[in-house]
């Protein structure tokens, strides 16, 4: 008896074995297959300045997805920082945070975006920084300061628009707009 079972064990770990080999095989010629795929489509995923690119997806007032062809390009803007909109991990929602998520909407719904670089192209949660701009001119990243929906936030070295975030910013306090409605 002992003997018996100890035969079906090893019919049990051929049979497996067997199994198991030929689905590695297909499954490394299937994540090969992805790679290629995923490797022929990051040639074409960089970002081009003048060219407009659909907007993807929406995070906040300061923060959004850009269709690239591949899976998305997650923009920062530069310059200004918008009060956050929710609560998650250790950030806390912010007043105006809704507010100016609801407003960067508006401007952005249906419209296709043109980004423009500074010196450093990334931040340190690899977000693409960029100055933004619709199809028709506007100044997205100064617009969003100028009605008080964000407040400037310029690091060096990428400071190429801080002296018109500032008058911006001055602009939309002296008329108590937005945040500056409850800032005193």
């Amino acid at each position: 008896m002992n003997l018996n079972w100890i035969n079906c064990l090893i019919l049990i770990l051929a049979l497996l074995f067997i199994g198991c080999k030929s689905c590695s095989h297909s499954g490394r010629k299937s994540l090969n297959n992805r790679k290629e795929v995923n490797n022929s489509q990051s040639q074409n995923c960089t970002l081009t300045q003048g060219q407009y690119y659909s907007i993807k997806k929406e995070v906040d007032g300061d923060t959004f997805w850009l269709d690239d062809g591949c899976d998305g390009a997650k923009i920062r803007f530069i310059g200004m920082d918008a009060p956050e909109s929710r609560n998650m991990f250790k950030i806390k929602e912010e007043p105006y945070g809704k507010e100016s998520t609801k407003y960067l909407h508006q401007l952005i719904v249906n419209q296709k975006v043109r980004v423009e670089f500074d010196v450093q192209k990334k931040d340190r949660y690899n977000r693409i920084l960029a100055y933004c701009f619709l199809q028709d001119g506007t100044f997205l990243n100064d617009i969003m300061v100028k009605s008080g929906y964000a407040l400037v936030d310029t690091h060096p070295p990428n400071i190429k628009y801080q002296d018109l975030f500032i008058k911006s910013q001055k602009y939309a306090r002296q008329n108590n707009l937005g945040i500056w409605q409850i800032v005193k």
